[in-house]
C-alpha cells in the first residue's frame, strides 16, 4: 500500500460519496440542494517521530497537554494529514453574504465536518483492513477540545489540533487570522490518521509558521466583529462569542469564515 493508492481511496470517496452533497432533506433551503461541500483534497505525510510534533508541547506552541503520535499509537509510524478545500459554491456563497455566515458555509460548516470524519473513518478502515493498526486522534475517547468548554484551564486548545498536525506534515503555513494556507487556500476542513504503516514523510517546503502569509490584512477588514488585527493576529475569544451568537441564530449549525473567503489565501498560497 503506498501513498497514491490511499490518495485516490480518498479522492473517489470525495467525488461519489454522497454525503458530500446536500440533500433535500437536510437543507437549509431549495439554493443549496444538490449543492457540493468539498472539491479534491490534498494530502501530506509525516514521521510519527517527527521532533516538530514535541515541540508543540512547548507553552508557546500548544502546550504540555498536545499528545504527540506514539501517545495515541505506541507503534505509529505515519501521520497522514488532508486539506478538504471547500467547493466554490461555498465559498461564493459566503463571499455574497457579507455580515453572516451563507447557508451554503453553514453546510460547509457543520455536514462538511461530518463528512470530514467519515473520510476519515474509510481510509482508517482501508488501512486496518490491511493490517495496520491506525486510529483517528479527532474521533478517539481520549481526544477533547477547549474551545466551549471549561475542561482544560486554557481556552482555545485541545490535544490534537488538525491546523498544526498539517503544518508539521507539510500542508502549509499559517496566516493572521489562524487558518492554515495551503496549495488550494485556507478555505477547507482538515482531517488526520495516525498509522503503523511507514509512509515517506513528506519534505516540508517552510520554515516559519507565516511563510505562507503576504500579511496582506484582507482578513482583518473581512471580519464582521473585528477580532483580527496586522499587531496581534487572531483574537479568539471575539471569535467565539460571534459563534456563539450564529450557534444561536441557525441552530443546529453555526459558522462565519468571513476570513477564509474573498481574500488572496482563499484557494491558493498567495
Amino acid at each position: 500500500m503506498d501513498k497514491q493508492y490511499l490518495i485516490k481511496i480518498a479522492e473517489d470517496f470525495v467525488e461519489n460519496s454522497e454525503d458530500n452533497y446536500i440533500s433535500k432533506e437536510i437543507a437549509i433551503s431549495e439554493n443549496v440542494v444538490g449543492m457540493k461541500i468539498f472539491g479534491t483534497p490534498i494530502f501530506a505525510f509525516g514521521s510519527a517521530d517527527d521532533e516538530y510534533f514535541t515541540l508543540l508541547k512547548q507553552p508557546s506552541a500548544i502546550g504540555e497537554h498536545f499528545m504527540v503520535p506514539k501517545e495515541w499509537l505506541p507503534q505509529s509510524r505515519t501521520v497522514i494529514s488532508f486539506f478538504l478545500p471547500f467547493s466554490e459554491a461555498v465559498k461564493m456563497g459566503n463571499r455574497m453574504e457579507k455580515s453572516w455566515p451563507s447557508e451554503e458555509w453553514l453546510h460547509g460548516r457543520i455536514e462538511g465536518q461530518a463528512f470530514v470524519n467519515k473520510l476519515c473513518m474509510n481510509l482508517k478502515s482501508v488501512l486496518t483492513n490491511a493490517g495496520y493498526c491506525s486510529l483517528v486522534p479527532a474521533l478517539d475517547e481520549r481526544f477533547w477540545s477547549n474551545n466551549h468548554s471549561t475542561q482544560h484551564k486554557t481556552k482555545f486548545t485541545s490535544n490534537w489540533s488538525e491546523r498544526h498536525v498539517a503544518f508539521v506534515c507539510g500542508l502549509g503555513t499559517f496566516g493572521l487570522s489562524k487558518g492554515l494556507i495551503t496549495p488550494k487556500g485556507v478555505a477547507g476542513r482538515f482531517g488526520s490518521i495516525i498509522t503503523e504503516l511507514y509512509l515517506s514523510p513528506d519534505k516540508r517546503e517552510y520554515k516559519n509558521i507565516y511563510e505562507y502569509c503576504s500579511m496582506c490584512g484582507k482578513c482583518v477588514k473581512k471580519c464582521p466583529v473585528n477580532a483580527i488585527t496586522i499587531e496581534n493576529g487572531k483574537n479568539h475569544h471575539i471569535c467565539s462569542v460571534f459563534l456563539d451568537i450564529t450557534s444561536e441564530k441557525y441552530k443546529p449549525r453555526y459558522g462565519c469564515g468571513k476570513c477564509q473567503v474573498e481574500v488572496p489565501c482563499e484557494s491558493r498560497i498567495p
